[in-house]
């Protein structure tokens, strides 16, 4: 013992290593490494098999609470889902008569980016349940579903997601609600990324029986969902009428939650906006920024958001403030829109039409290309408005020199309409051609400032109706007071009963039931 001691520190001063050690260090690491993915291959089934045990007490209490626990789980657990772990947990899960585990299975087997993963055996002595609660089974598929979308594998899941909604089209329970929005969702999505157009006009159909089934059954998340997926649809394809038309007859619940209400207030404001109903396009617009989300994860919803928003200011007649611009979620994105701010204000055709081509391919990705289009009449507006502050009498000739118009008729023509439509306070002198401005008012003695305030004030009880509608309200308790009125009347039942019999005098009391 003592000489391999002295041989080691013979070695380790003259350099030399033992040949042995290196590779024993090689496999312990190997083995360590091993047991790291066997450890963490376990954690992520235990994760996913204990969302099943939520979901059963979803279904025992009749509480959407922890169905919605599970649905905000899965964002997390999709980062750590393979093949493998998914069709284990198929296998523990399901017995092998079920239809969902032979196709789960193929599903997982099947296809080019097999895992290679630590293979783990599964007991023989464990045996899965014979009776399987539709949420779970619902919830599988559903998590089978976002694995396909993470691997884009688009074609495979755009199949399986059909025959999987097929499915689902005879399932009606109210705790399967919220799993079927999701599946909608991803449905809506794997057709999305199909190349064409066509995958995403071939869905509408069963879409649009999907929400006449959820109206039938007050199935409020999978109305909501599939609302917003079909004018998503709609306005895809450029098809405005028909997404005018499911606005118009189909209602939106009140009820729905507040990310659903947002995109849809979006996908409204974008909808009036191109029918020329900039104050309504306006408000939907606001309501749909106010409601989104402030986090990072919606940045590309607000942003896209407030870029229409901007627009549709600018074709009101109003200057966005500038502190929006500044904001650190919105500020690089909206470099365009501020130059394209910058030109509207000053009121230059010349700067307009060149922030026009700079940043054209930015708003055609946007989807404001065609609405900025139709700014030019408001920069012309705005030169003429800036021109009556800055001159009390002005010549057709300058006034067409300065917005370069191509005649003095056309210059005539649009201060005639500027004026009519209430932009300046002039009038128009036809025979010398010149254009005299009225003398400004005090806009206190206008009804400018009555309807700011009656805006905010509007804007104010529509925010108290919301919250109210809001509040969370105690589950199944008119289900308590319907039992307690229940037993009252059999009190009462017994009471009379007795009376009649002659077991219990009037003058005894006790008459708590009635």
């Amino acid at each position: 013992m003592v000489g391999e001691q002295i041989i080691n520190v013979i070695r380790k001063a003259v350099g030399d290593e033992d040949p042995m050690e290196g590779v024993t260090e090689e496999t312990n690491s190997g083995m360590s490494e091993a047991d790291q993915q066997l450890k963490d291959r376990n954690a992520i089934i235990a994760d996913i098999t204990a969302n099943f045990a939520l979901l059963e007490k979803a279904v025992a209490n009749f509480d959407a609470r922890f169905t919605l626990r599970v649905l905000r789980s899965l964002n997390t657990l999709r980062k750590r889902f393979t093949s493998s772990i998914l069709a284990d947990i198929v296998k523990k899960t399901f017995p092998p008569s079920h239809p969902a585990y032979s196709s789960l299975l193929s599903i997982l087997a099947d296809g080019s980016h097999a895992d290679q993963d630590v293979s783990m055996d599964i007991d023989a002595e464990t045996k899965a349940p014979n009776v399987i609660l539709p949420e779970i089974d619902v919830y599988l598929h559903l998590a089978v579903q976002v694995y396909l979308l993470d691997r884009r594998e688009y074609d495979k899941g755009a199949k399986f997601s059909d025959d999987l909604v097929k499915r689902m089209h005879g399932m009606n329970r109210r705790t399967l609600d919220s799993l079927a929005a999701k599946v909608y969702f991803y449905y809506s999505m794997f057709n999305e990324y199909l190349p064409g157009s066509e995958p995403s006009i071939g869905i509408r159909a069963q879409l649009l029986a999907s929400l006449r089934t959820a109206t039938l059954r007050k199935d409020i998340d999978t109305q909501a969902t599939i609302i917003v997926l079909l004018l998503r649809n709609y306005l895809s394809t450029s098809h405005i009428n028909q997404a005018d038309l499911l606005v118009t007859h189909a209602a939106f619940p009140e009820s729905a939650a507040n990310n659903l209400f947002a995109r849809y207030s979006y996908y409204l404001g974008r909808i009036r906006a191109i029918q020329l109903d900039y104050s309504s396009a306006h408000e939907y617009l606001i309501s749909a920024t106010r409601k989104a989300p402030q986090v990072s994860v919606a940045a590309g919803f607000v942003q896209a958001a407030n870029k229409l928003n901007i627009v549709v200011e600018l074709l009101m007649g109003d200057i966005p403030e500038r502190s929006i611009f500044r904001q650190p979620m919105l500020e690089k994105p909206l470099r365009p829109y501020l130059a394209l701010v910058r030109a509207v204000r000053i009121g230059e055709l010349d700067a307009f039409q060149n922030t026009v081509n700079s940043y054209a391919e930015a708003f055609k990705r946007d989807g404001t290309y065609t609405l900025i289009l139709r700014l030019r009449q408001n920069v012309i507006k705005t030169g003429i408005r800036m021109m009556s502050i800055a001159y009390s009498k002005i010549s057709l000739r300058d006034i067409c020199v300065r917005l370069r118009l191509d005649s003095e008729e056309s210059a005539e023509y649009i201060v005639a309409k500027a004026i009519r439509d209430g932009v300046i306070e002039a009038t128009l002198n036809n025979e010398k051609g010149y254009m005299q401005s009225k003398e400004i008012t005090d806009v206190y003695a206008t009804r400018e400032p009555q309807d700011q305030f009656h805006d905010r004030i509007k804007f104010c009880m529509q925010l108290h109706n919301e919250c109210v509608t809001a509040m969370r309200f105690p589950m199944n308790q008119h289900r308590l007071e319907l039992k307690n009125a229940q037993e009252a009347r059999e009190r009462e039942r017994e009471l009379v009963k007795e009376i009649q019999s002659g077991d219990r005098d009037d003058d005894d009391g006790d008459f708590d039931g009635i």
